[in-house]
This record gives C-alpha cells, structure tokens and sequence, in this order.
C-alpha cells in the first residue's frame, strides 16, 4: 500500500466512523472463510457491514475525533462492523460471537461514547428502530381505541336511559 493509498484509506476510515450510528470492534483470528462469509451475510440483511482494517490506520483515523479512546482497542487482527442505525451491527455481532468461538468483541463505539464488550452486549439488547416504530404504533392505536370508548360510552348510557324511560311510559 502506497501514501496515496493509505490516505485514501483514512478517509475512507474517517467518513464510515463519522456516518455509522455504531462501530463494532471485533478479533477475528481462527475464523474460517465460511465463517467469515456468514458473518458478511447476516450483517448484510440488517444493513450491516464488516471490515477488516489495518489498526494504524484506523487509529490515525480516530485522531482527534471524541472516540479516540476506542484507538487502544486495536491490537492483532481487528474487524470493524458498522450500520447507519445504533442497533444493527451490535445485534449481529453479538449473535454471531454465541455462534462463534473465533469471533470475539472487544468493543466499540456510538458517537462519543466508547464501551467495551459488555456495552455493546447491552446495546444489542435495546429494540431497534423497526420495533420502535412497531411498539409506539401499537401504543397509539390502543389510546385511539380508548378515546373512541369513552367517547361512545355516554351515548350508550344515554340511550340505555331513554330505552328505560320508554319502557316504564309503555307499562
């Protein structure tokens, strides 16, 4: 790798660490292909992504930047994966990590805030956006049915009162 090379690769670095809603830091020495390929592919259908990066660099990368802590977490050979949301890369890797005696988290970061593997096991354990979604639609729904409810209720009662005045001027 050339200069004009590794400084591309730093940018590259810079952007992905920028944009990604979290960053997974992983060892991966003693994963199969196969493994590895499983990996890319369960990260993928979450809109996930892994990558294997040289430690200098991404901590070049890191410089100056509020995760620049999580620098020290790259030593041997470090993957890194990330998606635009917080929840899906820590999600995969946490589950495939079960699977995997390979795979180890050693870390990660969100923003400015840098946790090691048992804060990305807690993350991965937070809902993510879709079921976020799910679970305030599902909230709003049920307060509109109880509106609807007590909305209807005194009509009811009204009309359970005028049947028994009706009933009582018949007899």
């Amino acid at each position: 790798m050339d200069r004009t090379q590794k400084a591309e690769a730093v940018e590259e670095l810079k952007s992905i660490f920028a944009e990604a809603g979290s960053v997974v830091m992983a060892e991966y020495s003693g994963m199969t292909v196969a493994e590895m390929t499983d990996l890319r592919a369960k990260l993928r259908e979450r809109g996930a992504t892994i990558r294997v990066v040289k430690n200098r660099l991404a901590k070049i990368a890191m410089k100056d930047q509020p995760f620049e802590g999580a620098g020290a977490m790259f030593k041997g050979p470090v993957a890194i994966a990330w998606a635009d949301d917080m929840i899906s890369a820590p999600k995969v890797a946490v589950e495939f990590q079960k699977e995997s005696d390979a795979f180890k988290i050693i870390g990660g970061f969100m923003g400015d805030e840098v946790f090691d593997s048992s804060g990305i096991d807690s993350l991965s354990k937070l809902p993510s956006r879709e079921e976020l979604i799910s679970m305030a639609a599902q909230r709003l729904l049920s307060q509109a049915t109880n509106v609807a409810s007590a909305l209807m209720s005194p009509a009811r009662s009204l009309s359970g009162a005028i049947a028994t005045i009706e009933e009582k001027a018949d007899a």
